[in-house]
């Protein structure tokens, strides 16, 4: 062996496992900034939602006035597929700061659960929300099975569940209405699973804390963010069912 060749393959061995330390390094801090954007976005949500619901004034502006309800409604989805579909195109600065806009919104328009539901229907949904929210994340980060088909599985359901809420607009029935909101519960437990898993695998992918790295985080804690509130709502129409 040449002093050539045996100076290359040290430096493709030096190079692999610095590749490796880089990877080591930066998927903690990854996922660290998932947990970190979720959590700050949940306290954020639910201090604009006390907020609005303690303040008549703001209350009857958003609720008596269909024109701010839909627009505030239509005004989150939009923010949704900005997010997701233009994640690449946008800054990591105006992404953060589109997820901080999304999570206000969100606050104010889920205000009313504070003057529908009692205080003790809105902890216990949180409590058991956090609860199986928290199981089925560390579910999906440590298994080794592969949960994609779980997660179209999942994802069809969301869609025939959107169908039936729909659908029961016309229809009024509580019944059907409960049976949707165990669905629901359901969908979003396994649809937490999934994202963590794929949240994990985007993320082991990238070798550094660059911005198109940390952009990923932010995307994967958004859908988080999403199952989480979902989770948590339809618990709150579970247990605050008169």
């Amino acid at each position: 062996m040449t002093q050539e060749e045996l100076y290359n393959i040290v430096n493709h061995e030096n190079s692999s496992n610095n590749k490796e330390r880089t990877l080591n390094a930066a998927f903690p801090a990854l996922m660290r900034k998932v947990y970190v954007w979720m959590t700050l976005a949940l306290l954020l949500t639910a201090v604009t939602a006390f907020g609005v619901a303690t303040s008549p004034t703001l209350l009857t502006t958003i609720y008596s006035s269909r024109v701010v309800m839909w627009g505030l409604i239509f005004a989150e989805f939009a923010l949704v597929i900005a997010i997701s579909g233009a994640i690449n195109k946008l800054s990591l600065s105006t992404a953060t700061l589109l997820f901080i806009l999304y999570s206000v919104l969100n606050g104010a328009t889920l205000s009313a659960i504070f003057v529908i539901y009692t205080d003790l229907a809105i902890v216990k949904a949180f409590i058991v929300s956090a609860g199986m929210f928290g199981a089925m994340a560390v579910f999906g980060y440590t298994t080794k099975r592969n949960l994609s088909t779980i997660g179209r599985i999942m994802f069809m359901l969301l869609i025939g569940i959107i169908i039936a809420s729909i659908v029961n607009i016309f229809l009024k029935s509580g019944a059907f209405d409960y049976i949707i909101s165990f669905i629901g519960v359901a969908v979003f437990t396994g649809l937490t699973a999934w994202d963590s898993q794929t949240i994990k695998k985007m993320l082991m992918n990238q070798y550094d804390m660059s911005e198109n790295s940390q952009k990923i985080a932010l995307l994967g804690a958004l859908n988080l963010y999403l199952d989480f509130i979902n989770l948590f709502l339809y618990l709150l129409r579970i247990f605050g069912r008169k």
